[in-house]
């Protein structure tokens, strides 16, 4: 088993920065892939970054291209996720999650998740 537990989000003002990171703990080869996702007030989850953790490969959506960045402590724990110049649709639940098998930025399938912490950006 894997449990995740990502850090306080909070409220930033737009144009700000903000970096979650996300803690791991349980059997390493379950979290060969580790991805960060959003919930938006009345949207679905989406996939926005995710990082294949034993090669230091990283994939982002489209949406987050360019703001956000995925990165591992050296000991390949804990998780980071670091946005750039955030807006207010940025205000979302985000979630860290793992899983053990291929294709990172296949974001149906992550099956170990944290409990979400909040992001809230003001204009």
């Amino acid at each position: 088993q894997v449990h995740l537990a990502e850090s306080v989000g909070g409220s930033v003002q737009a144009g700000g920065s903000l970096r979650l990171s996300c803690a791991a703990f349980g059997y390493t080869y379950a979290r060969k892939c580790m991805g960060w996702f959003r919930q938006a007030p009345g949207k679905g989850r989406e996939g926005i970054a995710s990082l294949w953790t034993t090669r230091d490969q990283y994939y982002y959506s489209d949406s987050a291209q360019g703001r956000v960045d995925i990165s591992q402590d050296n000991a390949k724990n804990p998780l980071f996720l670091q946005i750039n110049d955030l807006k207010p649709d940025d205000t979302a639940v985000y979630y860290c999650a793992a899983k053990y098998t291929l294709y990172c930025d296949d974001y149906s399938d992550y099956n170990y998740w944290g409990q979400g912490t909040q992001v809230t950006v003001s204009s």
